[in-house]
């Protein structure tokens, strides 16, 4: 799960040993538990304290991992992600919207849209003069809509993808809705920031759409996008240092493959040199008059939006259960997870007071607190 470079960078994480969640880092081959130091990933971050030397050795990385259950690499931070960020993706919104989230209809309003806006819109800048005389041309001519609005207007659309403590890792079953049958994967780059603003890594993310639900309405956007088990993160943060920084987060190409149990098989990628609102740039917009005390982590966008015939022809792709999603990134590693419905998939039931439930029984807030004191 891993990337190739792996024992070059510094990575975070959280695993459970036995007793509960565990924030750790990797660096050089060596898992090390920090928990002693700072009980919550949030804890971690604010205190910026990404010295292995302050943590407890737990030994050779794979037996670590061959041992512990992984868990998603965030606990406390605010979950949020920008949406239509890339070109292809927002016109695929704006084709979920005119075929009113029937996936029949898709194919038929692709065509047209794709041949009246699709160079235009790959070619402007989001809150330029150009962008501004695109949205006037395309609302005289009753082509405009709200998804277009995020896509080329000043204002990127961020929005609260799901609960504090309630992100999946890798290895977990991820959720769709039981009712829905218009969905796919989104793979996506996800940064994680402090409580400052500031970008401290970053890891991958699938945050599962629903076609059908948002098509209909972009007032369900909370019922499409925040369900059981439906956000994966992982595997781990890969702190940013002399060897792995923001401008590799914009120049990485993300891949996704799907196998199906009845055989499909789709792949897809998503580079991000063609996003069209740089990553830093979403994240100030994502702070702009709000404050986040634990920190924040952003969901990118996505270029990959899947128009493979699946079942019926023009159709498109939706998922099934037991579909097998893989995204991975050369210097980020790979996220796996099994598709499942939200109602079968294990419901979230570790929420804040457990978590400190949990710390306090074994004995870490009151040892970060001596930490703290000396």
């Amino acid at each position: 799960m891993l990337p190739a470079d792996w024992r070059d960078g510094l990575f975070l994480g959280r695993l459970d040993l036995g007793d509960g969640p565990t924030p750790v880092l990797l660096s050089g081959g060596i898992a090390y538990d920090m928990s002693s130091l700072a009980p919550t990933v949030a804890d971690l971050v604010d205190a910026a304290a990404f010295d292995p030397a302050l943590g407890f050795p737990l030994g050779d990385v794979e037996d670590v991992l061959g041992r512990a259950r992984l868990l998603s690499p965030i606990d406390l931070q605010c979950v949020k992600a920008a949406g239509v960020t890339f070109a292809v993706s927002a016109l695929e919104r704006v084709i979920e919207e005119r075929a009113r989230g029937d996936a029949d209809k898709a194919q038929a309003v692709r065509g047209g849209l794709e041949a009246r806006i699709g160079g235009s819109i790959r070619s402007v800048v989001p809150g330029s003069s150009d962008a501004a005389a695109l949205k006037a041309a395309l609302i005289e001519d009753g082509m405009w809509s709200q998804y277009l609005e995020v896509a080329i207007g000043p204002d990127a659309e961020i929005f609260t993808k799901s609960p504090v403590l309630s992100t999946v890792g890798s290895g977990a079953l991820i959720g769709v809705r039981s009712d829905s049958d218009w969905n796919n994967p989104e793979p996506e780059i996800v940064l994680l920031a402090d409580a400052r603003g500031k970008p401290v890594g970053a890891t991958l993310g699938n945050d599962v759409n629903l076609r059908d639900f948002e098509g209909r309405s972009a007032l369900l956007l909370g019922k499409a996008k925040d369900n059981n088990a439906s956000c994966a993160i992982g595997p781990f943060v890969r702190l940013f240092d002399a060897g792995y920084s923001i401008s590799d987060v914009e120049s990485a190409q993300v891949l996704l493959r799907i196998e199906g149990p009845e055989g499909f098989l789709l792949e897809g990628e998503s580079r991000m040199s063609e996003i069209s609102r740089p990553p830093l740039d979403l994240l100030r917009q994502c702070f702009s008059e709000h404050q986040y005390p634990d920190g924040v982590v952003l969901f990118l966008g996505t270029l990959f939006a899947p128009t493979q015939d699946r079942d019926a022809p023009g159709r498109g792709f939706t998922h099934k259960a037991g579909d097998l999603v893989t995204i991975s990134s050369a210097r980020l590693g790979t996220l796996v997870n099994t598709v499942s419905t939200s109602s079968e998939a294990p419901s979230w039931e570790t929420g804040i007071s457990a978590l400190y439930r949990n710390l306090a029984a074994r004995g870490l807030i009151r040892a970060q607190a001596a930490v703290l004191a000396d």
